[in-house]
């Protein structure tokens, strides 16, 4: 086709879709771009494996289930889910939603937990964290995991041994040498596109059709949701900061490519917000969209404070009224940040809002989605052999079976000035959703 024609057919059938959705006045926001769309089809079309990054603390929201139907059986492709920022999830979580998502997409899927920014143990309260200083990139957990599906997927079909040593290299590198970010050198050279066409018809040139591992160049396409960590997935598998990472949704705005070896390419793709019945208020909480241009954020500080037992976490005084409401909430938490407006000094409740759900999205307040069943099965997850695995990836404690009338260490919000430590929350699991199981 002409390029025109290819453009008419493809917002013909984006029409078509949306129009097939039927009464959207339950969906959530999603994206109406098509040109967004368009990079998400040509990852899909230029890919061998695709990697579809969620974030680990709401894997049900993070994986549409039509897309990865898509690829793996409309498509044909492989299929990695990675779970990323396994690292603010307890271990004992993240192991039931591997399992889980193993379970429910098959044998063609793989599961990887990732993390491209591990910390230690925690202890206390969760600080804010500080900007990255240089390449540390390299320390990031799952990088060998994703190796082994892609290995296990291609089989012989793909030289990934370049890859291999690559990872070998940077594990044997000691800690601190990496924080420049000079480039390494490729393995290999980049293969260069073979210019000539499949075919000529009566002088026309006929277009080229995917070819699964073109020229012995395996293709992995990162897509997902915005802000579920693409960009910083790639960046982690390069070893260095090659693309643009922000916490605002939307920073990356058209897919391109990078070679991580000789005979490995990575794709990063735009987020793209697919249509679903999740509340709006948890979307927002799981960074979608961004916070900055929200008109009402106290919805979600409310869905926020049902869930989470901010008063403790955070310190702040008791209500004037008899429970706590979303105002409450972030009227103490300006009082007590000190956040003022410009002409009448009052208490500025919208950039505490705003700074409740930066804390929720950035991981320092951690609100998790626990499985269907997770709370009958606790005690099962929290001895099982993965569990302690990855509570060791991760730097984290797995949790020993605890009467309900434990504390939890749940994490906090980081002062940037020098402060006592507040102390921890009282609620038993502020990591799942209070008197909540199902997600």
């Amino acid at each position: 086709m002409s390029p025109e024609e290819l453009r008419e057919r493809e917002e013909a059938a984006f029409g078509d879709f949306l129009r097939g959705l039927g009464d959207s006045t339950g969906l959530a926001p999603f994206e109406h771009n098509l040109e967004t769309w368009r990079q998400l089809w040509r990852v899909l079309e230029m890919s061998d494996i695709v990697l579809l990054i969620a974030d680990a603390r709401h894997p049900a929201l993070s994986i549409p289930p039509a897309l990865a139907t898509h690829v793996t059986q409309e498509l044909g492709k492989g299929l990695i889910l990675i779970l990323n920022k396994v690292d603010l999830t307890p271990p004992e979580v993240a192991v039931a939603w591997c399992h889980l998502l193993r379970g429910r997409f098959g044998d063609t899927t793989r599961v990887v937990p990732f993390s491209t920014a591990p910390a230690g143990p925690a202890h206390g309260l969760q600080k804010k964290p500080r900007k990255r200083k240089g390449g540390r990139w390299s320390r990031a957990l799952g990088p060998r995991l994703l190796l082994e599906a892609c290995q296990d997927i291609v089989g012989g079909a793909v030289d990934l041994s370049a890859w291999r040593a690559r990872l070998e290299r940077a594990e044997r590198r000691p800690l601190g040498d990496d924080d420049d970010d000079e480039e390494e050198p490729q393995e290999g050279a980049e293969p260069e596109e073979d210019d000539e066409e499949e075919g000529v018809a009566g002088g026309v040139a006929l277009p080229r059709q995917w070819e699964r591992y073109r020229h012995g160049v395996l293709t992995l396409g990162c897509v997902g949701l915005p802000n579920a960590g693409k960009s910083s997935v790639l960046n982690a598998l390069l070893g260095r900061s090659a693309v643009g990472v922000s916490r605002a949704p939307g920073r990356t705005r058209y897919f391109q490519t990078h070679y991580l070896t000789g005979q490995v390419r990575l794709c990063d793709c735009p987020g793209l917000v697919f249509p679903s019945r999740a509340p709006p208020e948890l979307q927002v909480l799981a960074g979608v969209y961004p916070i900055a241009q929200l008109q009402d954020p106290y919805s979600a500080v409310g869905f926020l404070g049902s869930r989470l037992a901010l008063p403790p976490l955070l310190q702040l005084r008791p209500p004037s009224g008899p429970r706590w409401t979303a105002w409450d909430l972030c009227e103490a938490w300006a009082e007590k940040r000190g956040y003022k407006t410009a002409r009448a000094a009052r208490n500025d409740v919208a950039r505490a809002a705003n700074g409740l759900l930066r804390m929720a999205a950035e991981g320092r307040l951690r609100l998790c989605l626990t499985p269907p069943g997770f709370t009958e099965k606790k005690d099962h997850w929290r001895l099982h052999p993965d569990t302690a695995a990855m509570a060791a990836m991760t730097g984290g404690v797995a949790s020993p079976p605890a009467p309900p009338s434990e504390g939890s260490t749940s994490e906090d919000e980081g002062e940037e000035s020098e402060e006592a430590t507040p102390p921890p929350s009282p609620a038993h699991n502020p990591f799942a959703l209070l008197g909540e199981d199902e997600c």
